[in-house]
């Protein structure tokens, strides 16, 4: 996929803070409906990753801010998906206001959970591969 996947979404005004910018954790949850929007668009439903016995988990998140964000921003975020070949995959998002300023990253670490054994799948992009009507979505 030449583009990564995108959705849009408006800053409510409920979801800032006593300043009037975003508050930080609903960057984190604009992070985390990106990057389920972007499962959905590859044809993956959570109800298909729990039939298969797994659930996604995030192990690391790093965010950084680059430009503040206010109620009625329009923003794009994105994920571009990355494989190692191990048990985890990086996600690399970009929240990005409607004018194209960069607003804020976000880098995770994520893996698949095996719901039985309580441990990481030897390889998620398999998963993925298996499940997907689209692998371009997931970087695959």
């Amino acid at each position: 996929m030449s583009e990564p996947f995108s959705v849009t979404v408006t800053v409510r005004g409920y979801e800032t803070d006593s300043q009037g910018h975003l508050n930080t954790s609903v960057y984190m949850q604009y992070a985390e409906h990106a990057r389920w929007c972007a499962l959905e668009a590859a044809g993956i439903r959570q109800s298909a990753l729990l039939e298969k016995g797994v659930g996604p988990v995030n192990l690391e998140t790093n965010l950084r801010f680059h430009r503040e964000l206010r109620a009625g921003d329009e923003v794009g975020v994105s994920c571009a998906f990355a494989y190692d070949g191990g048990k985890t995959f990086r996600i690399d998002q970009r929240i990005v206001k409607a004018d194209g300023t960069l607003a804020a990253e976000v880098t995770s670490v994520g893996g698949l959970l095996d719901l039985r054994e309580r441990r990481l799948v030897a390889e998620p992009a398999g998963y993925f591969r298996a499940l997907a009507s689209d692998t371009r979505v997931l970087g695959l």
